[in-house]
């Protein structure tokens, strides 16, 4: 019995059929554009590829979203006291300590001058501080390069930044983002010499007092079962990071000002967390002041933490 050949044939015909014409390349299917819900209207597209939020071809993946979504939650926090210092400057000035490449100072210009108050003639200044020549060289040439014209990039430390002639005598806000170890306390104290209205702090990795809870731990275990709190090193370091971030909230109330301890992102994206806001009201309450700077004293004096009166300082007159 011959064998029936329709079903081979036919088969050959259509893949005859679906083949492209000799001389003609094959189309390729071209990806459609993304929508991306979260760019805001006015939004540097520059910069958030500059910033790796945005893929090199404008794009967003999972992880660029989650870091999209973590620059908005830090921006929530900000612009109120922008807009808050609007109304008493024409011109307010920040200063971003520790700025490294300045990935707060350019978001902050881009959604508060560039988005939030779009075609509108605003005023302000942003600085970046920072100690590494070649990062402060690349930023002033990406504000060039985007436009953002009231932005200067300092190549000073904390220091020399207090008394330089290249920053204003008074800075509206002061902001230090993973200020490692003691370069927060710095920008605390740049802030207070500054007479800064608000402060904006996430702290990072410290160390300074968990030294000295080390070195005056057997006279700490001898006066207080308290000191059970950092008998092992690693209770050492985790108490010396939260003490320290304590003793910096009492410093600034202290001098004045009204402090908010709160979490920065969710704990599953980083435990360096806390961010700390401290603003200074017109009038601060002299009863609360004092008391501020009594407790600071106790906590220095009860956790053998004298050596550190110094960078702690409490004032010597009323604000």
């Amino acid at each position: 019995m011959p064998i029936s050949t329709s079903k081979s044939t036919s088969k050959r015909a259509g893949q005859a059929r679906q083949a492209p014409e000799a001389g003609q390349a094959a189309k390729t299917p071209t990806a459609a554009p993304q929508v991306i819900e979260e760019i805001r209207p006015g939004q540097s597209m520059e910069l958030l590829k500059e910033l790796h939020i945005l893929t090199r071809e404008g794009r967003l993946n999972q992880d660029t979203r989650r870091k999209l979504k973590q620059v908005y939650h830090l921006y929530h926090f900000i612009e109120p006291l922008l807009n808050e210092v609007f109304e008493h400057s024409a011109a307010p000035t920040l200063a971003d300590h520790g700025a490294g490449k300045s990935y707060l100072g350019f978001i902050l210009y881009d959604l508060f001058f560039n988005v939030a108050h779009r075609g509108q003639k605003t005023a302000g200044h942003i600085y970046g501080v920072e100690t590494r020549p070649e990062l402060v060289e690349k930023s002033r040439a990406l504000a060039q390069r985007l436009g953002f014209s009231r932005m200067s990039f300092l190549n000073l430390s904390v220091q020399a930044s207090m008394t330089s002639p290249e920053l204003p005598l008074t800075v509206d806000i002061v902001t230090a983002l993973h200020a490692c170890d003691t370069a927060t306390d710095d920008a605390i104290a740049f802030g207070l010499a500054k007479q800064a209205r608000h402060m904006v702090l996430v702290p990072c990795c410290q160390a300074e007092v968990a030294g000295v809870l080390r070195r005056n731990k057997a006279l700490s275990l001898a006066r207080s079962p308290l000191a059970e709190l950092w008998r092992h090193p690693l209770h050492t370091r985790e108490f010396g990071s939260q003490i320290t971030n304590v003793l910096r909230c009492l410093q600034l109330e202290a001098h004045g000002y009204q402090v908010t301890v709160t979490e920065l992102v969710g704990w599953e994206h980083s435990m360096k967390n806390e961010l700390i806001i401290a603003s200074r009201p017109a009038t601060p309450s002299p009863g609360k002041t004092r008391a501020a700077q009594e407790r600071l004293r106790q906590v220095l004096a009860e956790l053998n933490l004298g050596d550190l009166a110094k960078r702690f300082a409490v004032p010597q007159s009323e604000p």
